[in-house]
């Protein structure tokens, strides 16, 4: 499998990891092309795209928070027809090598999980954990959607602990959020 990462705009790349990101996501989840481009424009996150035999298999879209020295996860996803078959565990060891190599100072990553119990939930909740996620206990609510969320870490050294206090973790999401719609429109988060 071929991992490519950037921080820069990369019409492409973006196209190809698009496909994932519209069949994985409903449109009322997910930040539209202009957004998206502009948070490359302002250096505020990266792309990650595995391909295999020439196809776009996943894609993650992901945020350095430089206050908690956290790497924010803000969307994930594999091509539906490769699910099942370990992407998603590759491309989180493949972001997590990314991650170490161009952040040493990130202690590790985050990843907000829909709270509220359903089964689709519970099975998201479970690939985290799978993957060595821990869920935090605090239940963070937005203003602006219904669903109500849940912090999940993966520390990278234990020596240099990741918090797993959930209310600072959103403070670092919120944060990555207000950055990413800052432009007068309101997140669709």
């Amino acid at each position: 499998m071929e991992y490519t990462a950037t921080e820069y705009w990369d019409e492409a790349l973006w196209s190809r990891a698009e496909e994932i990101y519209r069949e994985s996501f409903p449109e009322h989840g997910r930040k539209n092309r202009a957004i998206v481009r502009r948070m490359f424009e302002r250096r505020i996150c990266a792309l990650h795209v595995l391909e295999e035999s020439g196809e776009a298999a996943a894609m993650a879209l992901t945020a350095f928070d430089d206050h908690s020295n956290t790497l924010i996860v803000d969307y994930l996803a594999v091509r539906r027809s490769r699910r099942g078959r370990g992407v998603g565990r590759e491309m989180l060891r493949r972001i997590r090598e990314w991650a170490i190599g161009e952040k040493p100072e990130c202690l590790g990553m985050v990843i907000e999980v829909e709270a509220d119990p359903s089964e689709e939930n519970e099975a998201r909740i479970r690939f985290w954990e799978r993957i060595g996620f821990r869920l935090t206990d605090y239940v963070k609510s937005y203003i602006w959607v219904p669903e109500t969320y849940r912090a999940m870490t993966l520390g990278f050294d234990e020596d240099k602990p990741l918090t797993n206090d959930g209310r600072e973790l959103f403070k670092a999401i919120v944060r990555y959020h207000e950055k990413a719609y800052r432009s007068g429109s309101k997140p669709v988060r």
